[in-house]
């Protein structure tokens, strides 16, 4: 007779497969599907949703989990049934309707949005996102009763277990006093450095082959793997196909250069889960906060620092042309450039986390209904005036349209941002105690250490740890945000 523990890694390695499907057409949805598509692939989507919330919720696996906590496991099957319990429990508090109609939502939301977004058009982008809101909040209802917290802990619990708006707010209220500070200083040190600025046009078929040689330099499988366009960047697939996008602008190269940077830090970390555990919850990304900190440890900590942009230039000249502005000293500082700017995926380290900061308290007063939809446009401008000091007024483009993640309800994902770059920097500082040579290795392209110790440390791991073990496992700590300030000011001051 098949034990329980047997039953449920049948039922999730099926659930898994139908995850791959989901994802592969949800890439294509936002790469290659032509407009006419939109609604019936919405709709196939919110069906597979449902189809999958069925198998999850069946009254069996309820059952199996219950008898699988009796049997004898090991270490790692005990952390995969954990990780099974928390993914059928979350499931079980939704109706099929609600996963139905929010994925239906979200799709159109979505979709809108890339014409929206275009033509500055708040008013009908904020009637779609009225309707996402309305099903989000309902959402974060049935999970606050059932966990006895807020609604907006509900949410983020999602994206990162464990954590809590009361953590937030002292996390972030700290960053708030100390960074709009650090910002003004570094601002004005840099205000004596000019920087000349590449002019374009940059062909985008050279920015390709300069995507490709980054992601080969930084160990991206293409055998499992590929790069394509997206009106918003991001990673997804699966880790035997992961799938990341770019955009390309032809008049500058560098914000498609770290993007590809950032992106290839999320699928690598995919790549390198552990493929003997593959189709299990345990096999999974930690928790999204983890997975931003290795996009930002490629990002920020690796691609920004002095030694790897020297080690790029070379490849850098050869496809954008040999050009002043491409002089070593001046390469590095625009690549190092603090800039407080409209655009959060193209804002500096030191800026982007009072972007962050500004989503985190909109949207979470949003899902607690102390705001409406209608507000987000005037309490943005007040907030990027407070802690950027800039005018928004008008320009909902650059403004409150900017991001997908609220177009499909991905309420509680922002904050994993600022979390991540904090969790990158303290990775990196025991890496630099790990490998004393690190800085040295970067400048002559010898990245294989750094990248068998995030394996050894973070991606052979999956979740078979909690977030906080896997980090005191790796750092020797829980998340101290002094390791962030500290690279701060030692990069910039």
């Amino acid at each position: 007779m098949s034990s329980a523990y047997a039953n449920l890694t049948r039922t999730f390695t099926r659930l898994s497969r139908f995850g791959h499907l989901s994802a592969i057409a949800g890439w294509d949805m936002m790469t290659m599907m032509p407009p006419g598509g939109s609604s019936a692939r919405g709709a196939a989507l919110a069906e597979l949703s449902v189809l999958r919330h069925e198998i999850l919720t069946d009254k069996a696996v309820a059952q199996w989990l219950d008898q699988a906590a009796n049997e004898t496991l090991n270490d790692v099957e005990r952390a995969n049934l954990r990780e099974m319990r928390r993914a059928y429990d979350q499931a079980a508090l939704l109706p099929a309707a609600l996963v139905e109609e929010k994925s239906l939502v979200g799709a159109r939301c979505e979709h809108a949005w890339r014409q929206q977004r275009p033509a500055n058009d708040w008013q009908g982008f904020a009637a779609n996102l009225k309707e996402v809101v309305k099903l989000s909040r309902a959402e974060a209802e049935l999970r606050a009763q059932a966990n006895g917290c807020s609604r907006y802990d509900a949410l983020l619990d999602l994206y990162e277990p464990g954590m809590t708006a009361a953590k937030l707010d002292s996390t972030f209220g700290e960053l708030k006093q100390w960074l709009p500070s650090l910002l003004a200083r570094i601002v004005e040190k840099q205000s004596r450095q000019p920087v000349a600025v590449p002019v374009g046009p940059f062909a985008v078929e050279s920015q390709q082959l300069l995507g490709n040689a980054l992601m080969k330099l930084l160990n991206f499988d293409f055998n499992a793997g590929r790069l394509d366009v997206s009106a918003h960047p991001f990673c997804g697939g699966v880790p035997e196909d992961v799938r990341i996008t770019t955009r390309y602008n032809a008049n500058e190269f560098i914000s498609a250069m770290m993007g590809v940077i950032h992106e290839t830090g999320h699928a690598c970390y995919e790549q390198n889960l552990p493929k003997q555990w593959a189709g299990q919850p345990v096999a999974l990304a930690r928790s999204t906060a983890i997975h931003e900190s290795q996009s930002l440890f490629f990002e920020k900590q690796l691609g920004r620092s002095t030694e790897f942009l020297s080690l790029l230039l070379p490849q850098v000249k050869t496809l954008m042309g040999d050009r002043p502005e491409l002089e070593e000293a001046n390469f590095i500082a625009l690549n190092q450039r603090v800039k407080p700017g409209l655009i959060r995926v193209d804002a500096d380290e030191v800026s982007y986390p009072a972007h962050i900061i500004l989503r985190y308290e909109i949207e979470r007063a949003l899902i607690e209904s102390e705001i409406e939809v209608d507000d987000i446009p005037t309490l943005w401008q007040e907030k990027m005036q407070a802690l950027l000091g800039l005018d928004t007024t008008g320009n909902y483009r650059d403004g409150c349209m900017q991001d997908i993640h609220w177009t499909d309800g991905s309420f509680g994902y922002f904050p994993t941002y600022t979390l991540g770059a904090m969790y990158a920097a303290q990775l990196f500082n025991s890496v630099k105690k790990a490998l004393p040579q690190v800085h040295s290795d970067i400048r002559e392209g010898n990245l294989q250490p750094i990248f068998d110790w995030l394996q050894q440390n973070i991606w052979q791991h999956g979740s078979r740890f909690t977030t906080r073990q896997l980090i005191e496992n790796a750092t020797g700590e829980d998340l101290n945000p002094r390791f962030f300030r500290q690279h701060l000011e030692n990069r910039y001051l």
